[in-house]
């Protein structure tokens, strides 16, 4: 059984649709081309869309999706980590240009910074000895500064707009959250410095499943394209980033947990058979990190 979008229109349908993108486990079976991993081997991925999801006892991925998992982590803890660092990489480093030997004293604005994503980039950006300041609510604010975050901005008190005009201007800008923020956030980059405005929200999957794949994926260019071109006119770069499974990637996050600049942030662990319970805490909002399901109710 597999999933594949692309046929969705002809079918009618993608179900039966098994859920989930992160995995901890052990290896059962390698492929005959896979010699860098062998069965029991210990290891963690982030599974990309096209495929079934995670919430299984096995899980099928490809060789490059995968990676060993950090030593220090039990397996509930380490499925906590590839999907959101995996999105935070590459809206970091990949759409940012962020990495380790340009990101000293760099100031770092993130929106949305006590959710999975956030809580990874706050870690991340501290790690390489840049400068965070975290948008969140004041509930979150002691999870942020344990996090590394230099600033704290409490967007329920008072005009957020305003307390963040007060601040210094910032090189790079993580928008977890979209909306109205984007029409006015972009004011705080640096202007003709190279600064950076990457944003996780986007039209893609809405455009996608209006219009179809082709139209969808050409109606976002055009959007794109659109924005940036404006942005940069402005002095600013603007740009989209998604999700993109990567086993060498989390082959460098891995070091970065084992070394204990990164830890895992987790909000609650379900069994299998509370997964209802687990997507309906997740609809509600406002989580401090991951929500983590144990399949096996193994460590």
């Amino acid at each position: 059984m597999r999933r594949d979008p692309l046929h969705i229109k002809s079918s009618g349908s993608e179900f039966p649709l098994t859920l989930g993108r992160d995995v901890s486990g052990t290896l059962m079976e390698c492929g005959l081309d896979v010699s860098y991993f062998k069965p029991g081997d210990e290891v963690w991925a982030a599974i990309p869309p096209w495929k079934q999801g995670t919430l299984s006892e096995f899980v099928v991925a490809s060789g490059n999706e995968i990676s060993r998992k950090p030593r220090s982590l039990s397996h509930a803890e380490a499925a906590s980590l590839p999907y959101v660092g995996l999105t935070a990489w590459s809206a970091m480093r990949q759409a940012g240009g962020l990495q380790e030997d340009n990101c000293r004293n760099k100031r770092i604005l993130i929106f949305g910074a006590s959710g999975g994503v956030g809580t990874f980039a706050i870690q991340l950006m501290k790690a390489w000895d840049a400068h965070v300041t975290a948008v969140c609510s004041q509930d979150a604010s002691g999870l942020v500064q344990r996090l590394g975050a230099d600033s704290v901005i409490d967007y329920k008190a008072g005009n957020v707009k305003e307390q963040l005009k007060a601040l210094p201007l910032f090189d790079f800008i993580l928008d977890n959250i979209g909306g109205s923020t984007e029409e006015w956030a972009p004011e705080l980059l640096k202007k003709w410095s190279g600064a950076t405005y990457v944003s996780l929200v986007t039209p893609f999957l809405v455009n996608v499943d209006r219009l179809g794949v082709a139209d969808g994926m050409l109606q976002t260019g055009v959007t794109i394209g659109t924005k940036a071109v404006k942005h940069l006119c402005k002095g600013i770069h603007y740009r989209w980033a998604f999700f993109a499974p990567s086993g060498p990637y989390l082959d460098e996050i891995a070091t970065l947990v084992d070394a204990g600049k990164i830890h895992p942030v987790i909000d609650q662990v379900f069994s299998f058979e509370d997964v209802p319970r687990a997507f309906q805490k997740v609809e509600e909002g406002h989580a401090r990190g991951k929500t983590v399901i144990n399949v096996t109710n193994k460590k």
